[in-house]
């Protein structure tokens, strides 16, 4: 077979990899971050796929982060906030390469593409496979007396001089009517957007548990829940170390 081709099926296969191949349980699962804006034309297939994600995936944390970046040229999203758009930032200035688009996706908080673009997503999370094996530790999230309870594992790998553990408050799904703008007109649905983050604890890498009352998660709009490890230095955002979700999500 020639050449060409050959390169063709193996692009193909990878692509396919992420909405139909899970990894093996007892593996991290993948933190795909997407960050979109109401007023970014090129957005609605990001938003598209990672519904699909969602529907498709059950190894994988997808979540959607509406920015502000775009609300100057016609049209305010009404889902965005300030720290989520501080967050794609900091991920920039992080990787050194102070790049900040939308459609975006980060990665278990190292690498970066565009959103829309599903072969390159899935060669994103092939290329970050082998730090989700050796870095990090189990992550197991229960809720019982009126607690969200989170028990990571001993710590595989360099965690450095730790990791803050976030809850992510989010809610599964929004649609939202586009008034003006370059999506003006059109009635555009969110999945899985983060509504807040409040940060439960440092783990220095040690079997550890966390709690938060659960009456305190369910706030700011949110249906569900996630959970990241992450190691960060001030406004420096490192890689993921462990995720975890609640059902639905």
């Amino acid at each position: 077979m020639p050449t060409g081709a050959t390169a063709w099926k193996g692009l193909v296969a990878l692509t396919a990899m992420l909405l139909a191949a899970p990894v093996p349980a007892a593996e991290r699962p993948v933190v795909i971050e997407l960050f979109t804006s109401q007023g970014c034309s090129s957005c609605p297939p990001a938003d598209a796929l990672i519904r699909d994600i969602v529907r498709e995936r059950r190894d994988v944390v997808a979540l959607s982060f509406p920015v502000d970046i775009w609300d100057y040229i016609g049209w305010k999203d009404t889902l965005a906030k300030p720290e989520f758009t501080a967050r794609q930032k900091h991920y920039a200035q992080s990787r050194g390469d102070h790049q900040v688009y939308t459609p975006q996706i980060v990665v278990d908080g190292t690498a970066h593409g565009v959103g829309s673009d599903k072969q390159q997503l899935a060669a994103l999370v092939e290329s970050t496979a082998g730090a989700r094996r050796d870095l990090g530790a189990s992550m197991k999230i229960s809720e019982a007396d009126g607690m969200v309870i989170v028990d990571l594992g001993a710590a595989s790998g360099d965690i450095g001089q730790g990791a803050g553990v976030w809850l992510l408050r989010v809610s599964r799904s929004k649609s939202v009517a586009i008034g003006r703008g370059e999506n003006g007109g059109r009635q555009l649905t969110y999945t899985n957007i983060v509504r807040s983050i409040v940060r439960m604890g440092q783990w220095m890498g040690m079997s550890s548990r966390f709690e938060m009352p659960i009456p305190e998660v369910r706030t700011d709009d949110a249906d569900g829940y996630v959970v990241i490890v992450q190691r960060a230095w001030g406004d420096v955002i490192g890689p993921i170390l462990a995720a975890g979700k609640s059902e639905g999500l």
